[in-house]
């Protein structure tokens, strides 16, 4: 939208004209429909209408409309000061156009039978002055000055009149478009309302979805909420089932090792014995006793005999007590599955949203029909209200109206082409003037010559003042006209710019229609009045133009519900109801959930009592923490080997050796197998040592939380069930909700927007204001600047043409005496120009 100007006539008290208001933009309709408009050449009235309206006009003004209105006209007879007060600047403004257009042909007349008796500058005589040249200079420059504010101000009109003309053609564009916007709002309104009864299917469709899968829906939250006490205590029991199997490994375990350990021990005993033995005797050999061995040698002897008593079992395993009735006893549990006994009461609770289905499904099988009977009065609401054929009306009005229009179109052309002729012909008075004016100043310039007198001057010169008086001539002739027309377009243009323009833009407009009982007595709006004989609705011009600005729906613009209430069809109480009712008879049982058998129960108590709380940990640990022998048999041989190298060679030597070799054989093959086996039973017996502390209290703790948790289900899952079942039925009626308040917020502010009758009054303002009161105002503007600055032209118009043209008589200076003479030039001047009836002039001394 191109920027456009509004002449702003000044507000002024009297005489005085306060600062002008700043311009203000063109409306512009935003949405479907754009127009660009031709910016239209403005200019502010305040030069012509300064006194034209006095401060808070408006208010005076419409406080005057309003009585006047009210009154039927009869309040003029008393308001008429506050008329008068009110269109004191525009009286004023008119009085002087009539006084301009009666005086100035008065003086014309008396100008020019003044002139004719050669008074008034109509004597062809010029008095000779030594500042001539300046003086002519000075009214050639003034009057040229003047003759281009003219021409501006013919310009100005000009472009007035063809703005206008231009304008009205485009008028056709925008009544064009905003006809298409009613048609489009015609046919689309339907299509609308159609689509949002369209849109209960997807309600419907969600809500039979959700019914479908009321299991995993309501059944899975139910689970969800019991499993928050359910799932510790099946992980508990499941938990202590493993501990069951572990204990049940772990003492065979014990078992084992400890078969294998006693039996080895012996083994290891009776092969230490025979080291022992063997290597005793070696050392009795009389190499390490002799008097003649070696000293080193039998000191070795000695050591290695006093280290012969570490080769002894440092475990004794046959002193612990074995296991065997506490294993016996934990697989005789074995023999229950406790796993497959919780694992079927993991899956009994797991089963809990189909059995929520199968409870439920005979209450929801009459779902479907009630959707379909809901889906009907929704429906049914297009029905009663005349959607389509209103429409159908109503473009069949839009249709008509545009063909009205069409056909008008060419009258309103030859209008405008009389018009436009009648405002070219004002401006050809102008430029008429112009060209005198501007031709003489040209031949004034070019035929002048500064040695020629008055009486001698050229004929271009005197052709030049010539041009000068004939357009003083027509100037009398056109300048009243003018003024005629500029004072009556100015007091139609100002008076639509303040009263119409102005206050529509302020929305003042709106006010003064919205004023109470203005249209009838006993109408406090007139709106609702007439369309629905109730005054008292809050509905107004101004509310209905700004609803319909902000492209909302008519429905609620036009406040329809007046004549057409959708709340008995939108009413979410009415569904509520009856998805209530289809609640109401759920009956959810959880009983036939068994979390555990009594079977499973027996079998943890029986774990509890199997007496591996009672086994003596410590002594199996005392024993495991000993070694298995005295002294590390490896360490021991190595070092035997490492003295026996110190020995001479020979028989003990080598005999020695054997023995070390002996004592590695048995760590390989006995001692090490033995370690290991003592590993595994430490491992065991910590395991078993763990598991049986505080068994007898952690198997108590473990079946109060099933039972606990079975209570739940049994006893206290009613409120679970109502809780979640509350939340599901919530999020059915939900559905509705927000249906329904889609389709009561889609009528408010999308259904039928009233877009484009607020585009239609935006155009008759763009076309009233914008389009002839701006070019009338910029009219009357170019041509009153003309009309006013016709007497200053008038002036300097018949004072410069003394300087151009040919004079009869002259100035003539007496060298000799040096005082000044009148001489008339007779012989010469009825030589060169003959005048019949020019009488003999006489000297005048």
């Amino acid at each position: 939208m191109k920027r456009r100007l509004r002449p702003c006539l000044a507000r002024a008290r009297h005489i005085w004209v306060s600062p002008g208001k700043p311009s203000r933009q063109a409306s512009h309709c935003p949405g479907e429909w754009t127009a660009s408009h031709a910016s239209s050449p403005s200019f502010s009235s305040a030069s012509l209408a300064g006194a034209a309206v006095p401060s808070g006009s408006w208010h005076w003004g419409h406080d005057l409309v309003i009585k006047v209105a009210k009154d039927k006209f009869g309040a003029i007879q008393s308001e008429y000061q506050k008329a008068i007060y009110y269109e004191t600047g525009f009286v004023v403004c008119a009085v002087l156009g009539l006084l301009f257009m009666v005086l100035l042909p008065l003086v014309g007349l008396f100008f020019c039978l003044c002139r004719c008796c050669d008074n008034c500058g109509g004597e062809m005589h010029q008095r000779q002055r030594k500042n001539a040249d300046c003086q002519r200079g000075l009214l050639t420059t003034l009057l040229f000055a003047t003759s281009l504010v003219i021409t501006a101000g013919v310009l100005c009109a000009y472009a007035a009149n063809q703005n206008l003309s231009s304008q009205l053609k485009g008028m056709r564009r925008l009544v064009s478009s905003n006809l298409r916007d009613l048609q489009s709002f015609t046919n689309e309104t339907p299509t609308q309302v159609d689509y949002l009864i369209a849109q209960y299917a997807t309600a419907k469709n969600k809500v039979i979805s959700d019914l479908d899968n009321v299991g995993p829906l309501l059944g899975g939250k139910i689970h969800e909420e019991l499993g928050k006490e359910v799932c510790p205590a099946m992980d508990g029991a499941l938990r202590m089932a493993g501990a069951m199997r572990e204990t049940k490994d772990a003492l065979e375990n014990v078992s084992m090792s400890l078969e294998v350990l006693q039996e080895a021990t012996g083994k290891l005993h009776f092969n230490l014995s025979l080291v022992r033995f063997s290597l005793n005797r070696t050392l009795n050999d009389p190499g390490c006793n002799d008097e003649d061995s070696d000293a080193t040698t039998a000191q070795l002897c000695l050591s290695i005999r006093s280290s012969l008593a570490q080769l002894h079992v440092s475990a004794n395993f046959t002193r612990l007590p074995d296991m065997n009735n506490q294993l016996e006893s934990v697989n005789q549990l074995m023999k229950t599955d406790l796993s497959n006994i919780i694992q079927k009461g993991y899956s009994s609770f797991n089963d809990t949203p189909a059995m929520v289905s199968d409870q439920m499904r005979n209450v929801f099988e009459g779902a479907r029909g009630m959707l379909d009977i809901i889906g009907t009065n929704i429906s049914s609401f297009s029905k009663v209200f005349p959607v389509h054929s209103t429409m159908a009306n109503f473009t069949n009005f839009i249709s008509h109206t545009h063909s009205k229009i069409e056909d008008s179109y060419p009258e309103i052309d030859q209008i405008d082409f009389y018009r436009w002729i009648c405002c070219i012909g004002l401006c050809c008075m102008v430029v008429l003037i112009l060209a005198f004016n501007f031709l003489a100043i040209l031949c004034g310039t070019i035929g002048y010559d500064k040695h020629a007198s008055p009486t001698t001057r050229g004929c271009v010169s005197n052709t030049g003042g010539t041009l000068l008086m004939a357009g003083v001539g027509f100037s009398f002739l056109f300048s009243w006209i003018l003024m005629g027309v500029v004072t009556a377009t100015f007091l139609v243009g100002g008076n639509l710019e303040k009263l119409v323009c102005e206050p529509f833009h302020t929305k003042q407009l709106f006010k003064v229609l919205d004023t109470p009982h203005l249209v009838n007595p006993e109408w406090r709006n007139f709106i609702p009045g007439y369309m629905y004989n109730d005054s008292d609705l809050d509905l107004t011009v101004e509310s209905l133009y700004s609803n319909c600005k902000e492209n909302r729906g008519i429905y609620s613009a036009m406040r329809l519900d007046k004549v057409f209430n959708v709340t008995p069809f939108l009413n979410s109480s009415l569904y509520t109801k009856e998805v209530g009712k289809m609640f109401n008879d759920v009956k959810i049982d959880l009983r036939v959930i068994v979390l555990l058998e009594s079977e499973g129960k027996q079998n943890l108590i029986g774990f509890s009592e199997t007496g591996v709380d009672r086994i003596n940990y410590a002594a199996y640990l005392e024993e495991v923490n000993k070694g298995v022998t005295q002294v590390d048999l490896l360490s021991y041989a190595n070092e035997l080997e490492a003295q026996t190298d110190l020995m001479p060679k020979g028989p003990l030597q080598t005999s020695l050796k054997g023995h070390a070799n002996s004592l590695r054989q048995i760590h390989s093959q006995q001692v090490v197998p033995m370690e290991q086996a003592m590993s595994m039973l430490n491992q065991s017996i910590r395991l078993l040592e763990r598991t049986a502390s505080d068994l007898p209290n952690k198997v108590a703790d473990v079946l109060a939380t099933i039972e606990a948790a079975q209570y739940l289900i049994s006893q206290n899952a009613t409120q679970v069930v109502n809780q979640e079942t509350e939340k599901y039925k919530q999020t059915i009626v939900g559905y509705f909700r927000q249906y329904i308040e889609w389709v009561r917020t889609s009528l408010t502010m999308e259904v039928a927007a009233c877009k484009p009758f607020s585009n239609i009054v935006d155009t008759v303002e763009i076309v009233a204001c914008s389009f002839l009161v701006d070019s009338l105002n910029t009219f009357w503007f170019g041509l009153g600047c003309c009309a006013l600055f016709l007497l200053p032209s008038i002036i300097l118009s018949v004072k410069l043409a003394k300087f151009y043209r040919r004079m009869d008589t002259e100035d003539v200076y007496d060298d000799i005496e040096t005082i000044p003479m009148k001489t008339i030039l007779a012989y010469d001047t009825m030589t060169r120009f003959p005048r019949a009836s020019a009488p003999p002039r006489h000297i005048d001394w």
